[in-house]
């Protein structure tokens, strides 16, 4: 080759290089940007799953709505291999398929007062034929780590 097809390659394949140099730089500080943030979204959710959980222990949360809650927070951690939690906290997971249906803030406003005591009777039956699975699973919970 001559030298002036070489020179030219240089100048082509070397800011090519450098520029692909950057962006494979760029991709795995973004990839550890997104760790980083994911671990802490983790562990800001298992610190909600166990205040929670303390919470519904010491009954300063009632049943319903501490499982409610609970169960959005399991359901929304980021992993990739998600353990069944349904199975694992059965009582939990339990009660709020009992519950989630049930009317709550303006809807519930809005129920006559028959229809909102059927609702609160069912959802005090519920609790009590669930809360002992629920007492157990709050207690695992209070402890939960990932």
């Amino acid at each position: 080759m001559t030298l002036p097809i070489l020179a030219l390659m240089l100048v082509i394949v070397l800011p090519l290089a450098f520029y692909a140099g950057t962006l494979v730089f760029r991709v795995r500080a973004q990839s550890q940007k997104n760790r980083q943030r994911t671990t802490e979204r983790i562990d800001k959710i298992v610190e909600s799953i166990t205040t929670i959980a303390s919470a519904m222990n010491q009954q300063q949360c009632n049943m319903s709505e501490g499982c409610i809650r609970l169960y959005h927070l399991l359901e929304a951690l980021p992993l990739v291999e998600r353990p069944d939690y349904s199975r694992i906290y059965a009582g939990v997971y339990s009660l709020y398929n009992d519950v989630k249906e049930l009317a709550s803030h303006e809807a519930r406003a809005g129920l006559s007062p028959q229809e909102r005591h059927a609702q609160d009777t069912f959802r005090e039956e519920r609790e009590a034929l669930l809360e002992t699975a629920i007492l157990r699973d709050v207690d695992q919970l209070r402890r939960f780590s990932i």
